[in-house]
């Protein structure tokens, strides 16, 4: 999909999935806009070195935080959440929604983490570099080691052992090689 310094958010939802985080903007402005339609739980929490905001365009659920004074928001079209820097959040849809996500650039670390659903207990998390990663292609490579390993799903406070993610309809693959392909076509 190609960069934009403007682009109408609703026909370009129409190209993205789930949690895509297709940024839109082009890559030398210091903020960066990514896009996602979601219309399924994020199977993991995410976590930015530097502070985000959440806008939701359309749709309805809550984002979920872990580590914060404020456990969850009830999110609606027009809602804005403001997600501290270091603070593990997912998003979880009560229907087909829009949402944009704003990041500074250069983004820094950034990372996945999950927890049992039992006792909240964190099972496995993994940072990287965005500035040198592209985080769609680590959603997909942090996803598979969770749910290939067993060690990494029981939860070693009560025992539960975690079904790996269903990452059926995820594109993360896909958009990490087109992002490859698009940056390597504007390089000097």
């Amino acid at each position: 999909m190609p960069r934009k310094k403007t682009f109408q958010a609703m026909r370009e939802a129409e190209k993205v999935g789930p949690y895509d985080d297709m940024p839109m903007l082009p890559q030398d402005l210091q903020l960066q806009v990514h896009l996602s339609r979601n219309d399924r739980p994020q199977p993991f929490h995410q976590i930015f070195e530097k502070d985000t905001l959440l806008f939701l365009l359309s749709g309805s659920g809550t984002v979920e935080m872990k580590d914060s004074p404020v456990a969850r928001f009830t999110i609606r079209p027009g809602d804005c959440v403001y997600v501290p820097a270091g603070v593990p959040h997912r998003i979880v849809p009560d229907e087909e929604s829009v949402m944009l996500r704003y990041k500074p650039q250069p983004a820094g670390l950034e990372g996945m983490v999950w927890y049992c659903a039992d006792c909240n207990t964190e099972l496995y998390r993994r940072a990287w570099n965005a500035d040198t990663a592209v985080s769609q292609a680590m959603f997909h490579e942090a996803s598979h080691e969770f749910g290939a390993t067993p060690s990494r799903r029981k939860c070693p406070k009560c025992g539960v052992m975690h079904p790996p993610p269903d990452l059926k309809g995820f594109r993360w693959t896909e958009v990490a090689q087109d992002l490859k392909r698009s940056a390597a076509a504007t390089a000097p």
